[in-house]
């Protein structure tokens, strides 16, 4: 990453929008005294020049996983100011256009007062623009500094869904879905505890994990396998694999050049011995939380005399860049035979692609994934994330015809460490 065109492309970029955000900072800071000027241009800069220094290090330094955590929070205010700087260039760009468009007609204008009053005009609205561009690029930065409050707030989210083909010894199962523990970005363990205690509160007769139990490899559990074991229901905690918990993000030090042309030949992802390793270890911990693991299989849930089958599947993604190991031919084959089927899948995109396709005899998806992006707005009337326009279906409940789709917004974090608007999620279903 920190050789690659695109590193070097950001830092450019960087350094211009700097600089043409610094102009706006000039036009807001017009009347201020020449000593108040001196002291807004150095700060700002001051933060600019660390804001860079901070990129360029970042990638040079090595940390042990508690130290990766602060590294993680660092860039994730670099990115900030980043983000925070380019939202407010989009209304200094939009008063540049204006100022532009106004300077065009002024040339072919003769007379000068009306000159005059066009620029005392326009002096007045770039000040008005740049403030609203600073206010709006203070308010993003502000949102996601105070996100970082956020991360360990778990947010229960109920609903009742009804089905005609659930049997009636199941009317009113309750189940509860977690998704995206991410355990290797906690460093809270006992806000992690108070989340499992939310859990066991509500007393489930079922709990679901929908994948990412850990970001890179399975010694990020080893810390929270006390905590986690917990979890507990009368008809059992199922899991299923996620796209994190392949170790796929890593670079393994014996995935040699014969392993990586076998893998093209081959047509598929083919491990080394030590992610082979980290993955069966990985399973192992699902067994030790007293979870079991679905691999591309079902089971059959019994009560009352009735039956539902709950099949789960592992990674499986419409996106070309996320790995696709999961077998839903494999895991459904032998569960036609009853009325009501649960589908775990990771990825929300797995609905469209197959499942709504192939299997409409699936009543219920859960799925997890995209965490919302840990970015959002979730109010009466409005629901939005930059997720929606890579994920269709990104966060709470979708259906088409009889079927439904839920996704869980996780329950852990990766990247930024800290949530606007999309709280960590714990949810909770009554099948009626």
């Amino acid at each position: 990453m920190r050789n690659s065109p695109f590193w070097w492309v950001l830092i450019g970029f960087m350094v211009i929008l700097d600089y043409y955000v610094f102009q706006a900072v000039k036009v807001v800071s017009f009347s201020a005294s020449p000593k108040t000027k001196t002291i807004i241009f150095a700060a700002y800069w001051a933060i600019s020049i660390l804001a860079l220094l901070g990129l360029l290090i970042l990638p040079y330094l090595q940390f042990q996983h508690q130290s990766r955590i602060v590294r993680t929070t660092i860039f994730a205010v670099i990115m900030g100011i980043f983000f925070a700087k380019l939202i407010a260039a989009l209304f200094f760009f939009i008063d540049d256009v204006r100022r532009g468009i106004q300077w065009l007609i002024g040339k072919f204008s003769s007379n000068k007062e009306s000159g005059e009053e066009v620029a005392g005009e326009n002096l007045s609205r770039s000040v008005f623009l740049s403030w609203v561009g600073m206010i709006a690029g203070g308010g993003l930065l502000g949102s996601l500094v105070y996100g970082f409050s956020n991360k360990y707030r778990y947010q229960l989210k109920r609903f009742p869904l009804a089905f005609t083909t659930l049997p009636p010894a199941f009317k009113g199962l309750k189940i509860v879905q977690l998704s995206d523990i991410h355990s290797g970005s906690f460093t809270d363990k006992e806000s992690v505890r108070k989340g499992v205690e939310l859990v066991m509160k509500e007393k489930p007769d079922l709990i679901l994990f929908t994948g990412d139990l850990v970001n890179n490899t399975a010694e990020e559990m080893e810390d929270y396998i006390d905590i986690f074991n917990k979890l507990n229901a009368p008809l059992g905690v199922y899991s299923v694999l996620g796209n994190h918990d392949y170790g796929d993000y890593v670079h393994w030090s014996d995935r040699d050049e014969v392993l990586i042309r076998e893998e093209k030949d081959q047509g598929k992802r083919l491990f080394s011995p030590l992610q082979q390793a980290n993955l069966d270890r990985l399973k192992a911990i699902h067994g030790e939380l007293g979870w079991r693991l679905l691999m591309d299989e079902h089971v059959m849930l019994e009560k009352g005399g009735d039956q539902i089958a709950l099949i789960g599947v592992q990674n499986w993604s419409a996106k070309a860049r996320f790995p696709r190991y999961g077998d839903l031919k494999k895991a459904h084959d032998g569960a036609g035979q009853v009325s009501f089927k649960i589908l775990m899948s990771h990825d929300p995109s797995h609905w469209d692609a197959e499942v709504r396709k192939t299997y409409t005899d699936i009543d219920l998806m859960l799925a997890g994934h995209t965490h919302g992006m840990q970015f959002g707005i979730e109010i009466p009337g409005l629901k939005w994330s930059p997720v929606q326009y890579v994920y269709k279906q990104w966060g709470g409940l979708y259906e088409a015809g009889p079927q439904k789709l839920y996704v869980n917004r996780g329950y852990g974090f990766i990247g930024y460490p800290g949530r606007v608007g999309i709280l960590p999620e714990i949810t909770v279903i009554e099948l009626t």
